[in-house]
């Protein structure tokens, strides 16, 4: 079954870095594209980034363009989400995921914050 385990997540000042991963098992990772997404606390959940399958195409949502990068491994099943010029409007918990999605994992807190 498909499974995702998002890490990297913390506490930091605004203005810091951090470098989400999610690493994915039960599906050939290396032909679906992924997606970060974010929650802040009481909002819905919104798509953060995505990159294809091969890497080729690369969307990020208006609010972290210039700031995130999103990567992928694909050697490694794994996604990565590096964070840069963090505001506290970034304080949310992330996830990865496919499309078609499938189980989300327990996601990963990231508090930007003096």
């Amino acid at each position: 079954q498909v499974q995702l385990v998002e890490s990297g997540g913390g506490l930091v000042q605004p203005g810091g870095s951090l470098r989400l991963s999610c690493v994915a098992s039960g599906f050939t990772f290396s032909t679906y594209s992924m997606y970060w997404y974010r929650q802040a606390p009481g909002k819905g959940r919104e798509l953060v980034a995505s990159i294809t399958s091969t890497g080729g195409n690369i969307y990020y949502a208006d609010s972290v363009k210039g700031r995130f990068t999103i990567s992928r491994d694909n050697a490694k099943n794994t996604v990565y989400l590096q964070m840069n010029s963090l505001k506290p409007e970034d304080t949310a918990v992330y996830y990865c995921n496919r499309w078609p999605p499938g189980a989300w994992g327990q996601g990963t807190l990231v508090t930007v914050s003096s």
